[in-house]
């Protein structure tokens, strides 16, 4: 049960670009919710599977000895999700905010700009795991949002 949570339905234990795979899936399973309940609902399931989520990854590093192991893709569903909750997504521009929080939280979550990199190599156990997600979400929400006010504004 375990590993069937912190893989996220086991789509972390795809052979290729298995954080790009759980973030694909966090994605979808984001929108599908948002179908049904409110983003601010979104965002604390997001904060409430953090807390669950590095207490598991600290058992789950001690069994295995593997500290942020690629299979572990749960912190992809928080950081999708916290990204999905803050910028700005409703019926209307689910498609284009979708992709672009994806887009963006990939980029964010790979790159690991400032304090999310140092989130990423200083912070031990599960929430160094979760923590950079979380920024990389806040931070790919913002730009979404952002890209989205100026295509709508300034290019469409």
């Amino acid at each position: 049960m375990r590993k069937f949570f912190l893989t996220v339905g086991f789509s972390g234990l795809s052979p290729k670009a298995p954080g790009t795979v759980g973030s694909f899936v966090s994605l979808l399973m984001g929108l599908f919710l948002l179908q049904y309940i409110h983003v601010s609902t979104l965002f604390l399931l997001a904060l409430l599977i953090s807390v669950i989520a590095a207490k598991e990854i600290d058992k789950y590093e001690e069994q295995v000895g593997i500290h942020d192991s690629k299979e572990i893709v749960i912190d992809e569903l928080a950081g999708m999700w916290i990204a999905l909750s803050i910028c700005g997504i409703n019926e209307s521009n689910m498609i284009i905010l979708g992709a672009l929080a994806f887009i963006f939280f990939r980029i964010f979550d790979i790159w690991k700009p400032s304090i999310i990199g140092r989130i990423d190599k200083n912070v031990k156990g599960g929430w160094g795991v979760m923590g950079d997600d979380l920024l990389a979400g806040i931070a790919a929400g913002i730009a979404s949002a952002g890209t989205y006010y100026l295509l709508q504004n300034f290019i469409l």
